[in-house]
């Protein structure tokens, strides 16, 4: 009961932040699982040029973030930063359907990611500073739950076109509508005011001003994701596999139903038994995942609990590793704290969709996903006796 009523007490900010996360996610999600379709089947790329689009993609939009995060500390301001990233990203998406290369698909997928850069580490600034330290789990809890939410709608819209023989070209210029709304609805949102500093923060790129622990989180983070290549590959071993093309957008929604449903009572869980705890859980069941999707032959019914298994990774993951981020960093410096954790979780991932892609085309899939598997369980293991022990005791152990 104690959940509900913080629910009902919390600030329009968060809220909000949801909503447009949805609204945003509703529309990207859509495009997520069709653009391996639309590189495969109508753009004759194979999974090299997936890994390469992605890569790129991401790792030029998480340069952004920790810039955006600097600044937004530097000006103390938020909101219009998330204001403009989303506004790059909802323009766009719909220019996907104008594509005729896989060069093209990169360039504009590095402009989505670039609205992504712009708006992440301020938006993460601005829900941290929204709440109470002791709410930080449940806050991003919800913001990931109502994020995931968009992306069930996006998949089973996009599945539901697919199944009435849209053109995937036409699904895309659709896009265009949930982008607007995202963007008038940020424009409502009301940052929390924060204590004027007569000494800003400068910003170092050895990370001067946060503490150790902080910083070893940030390499264990790295580790992580070096194996945390692009979900795109997910869905083009599901198809490999034989699931129909139709199918493959609902095992996407799938997993993000799952993670819809528990992400806010597990980011919860973490404001009381402690973020590592519940990140290393996350971690184990992201190797045993890949693990058994890489030595999956064809056995094309046992996909779906496990991607269903996937979501509870992330449900289990993505909103404690944020508040994680807030129980670290100094409070002056939170925006380019995130700044540093979206750069880390994006750049790694030039290399690891690289590798994942080249793994997978040139040696063997058992190969590529075996890898990603082992990168996770020693990211898990150095977390909880390498990071762990050197975390404050509240909220962290």
């Amino acid at each position: 009961m104690s959940a509900i009523r913080t629910l009902f007490n919390f600030p329009s900010a968060v809220w909000l932040l949801g909503l447009v996360s949805l609204l945003n996610d509703s529309a990207s999600e859509l495009v997520y699982p069709l653009l391996p379709l639309y590189l495969a089947s109508v753009l004759m790329a194979g999974p090299k040029a997936l890994g390469i689009i992605e890569g790129i993609a991401e790792a030029t939009g998480s340069l952004l973030k920790l810039f955006a995060g600097v600044l937004s500390d530097k000006l103390g301001s938020t909101k219009y930063w998330v204001v403009g990233g989303y506004s790059l990203a909802a323009l766009g998406r719909p220019l996907l359907a104008l594509a005729t290369s896989w060069p093209m698909v990169l360039t504009l997928r590095f402009a989505d990611r670039v609205g992504k850069g712009l708006r992440s580490s301020p938006r993460d600034a601005l829900l941290a500073l929204s709440v109470v330290p002791e709410q930080r789990g449940l806050a991003f809890g919800v913001h990931r739950a109502m994020d995931n939410a968009g992306a069930v709608i996006g998949p089973l819209l996009a599945a539901w076109l697919l199944s009435r023989h849209m053109p995937i070209r036409d699904i895309l210029l659709w896009t265009l509508v949930p982008g607007v709304l995202t963007v008038i609805l940020a424009l409502s949102i009301r940052e929390p005011k924060r204590e004027r500093q007569m000494i800003k923060p400068s910003f170092s790129w050895k990370l001067e001003g946060f503490p150790p622990v902080f910083k070893r989180y940030l390499l264990v983070l790295a580790l992580f994701t070096l194996g945390n290549s692009s979900n795109m590959f997910l869905l083009l071993r599901a198809r490999e596999m034989g699931v129909p093309e139709y199918q493959v957008p609902l095992l996407w929604a799938l997993v993000s139903l799952v993670a819809m449903l528990f992400s806010a009572p597990l980011s919860a869980l973490s404001d009381r038994l402690g973020r590592v705890r519940l990140i290393v859980s996350g971690w184990a069941v992201y190797g045993l995942f890949y693990l058994l999707l890489g030595l999956n032959g064809n056995v094309l019914w046992l996909l779906w609990p496990l991607f269903a298994f996937y979501g509870l990774f992330l449900a289990a993951t993505e909103g404690a590793e944020k508040a994680l981020v807030a129980d670290l960093a100094p409070k002056d410096l939170l925006g380019t704290a995130y700044g540093w954790f979206n750069l880390t979780a994006g750049l790694l991932l030039l290399p690891a969709s690289f590798l994942f892609g080249w793994l997978w085309q040139d040696i063997s899939p058992e190969t590529a996903f075996g890898f990603s598997a082992s990168c996770a369980v020693l990211a898990a293991l150095l977390l909880k006796f390498w990071v762990a022990p050197q975390a404050p005791a509240s909220r962290v152990s």
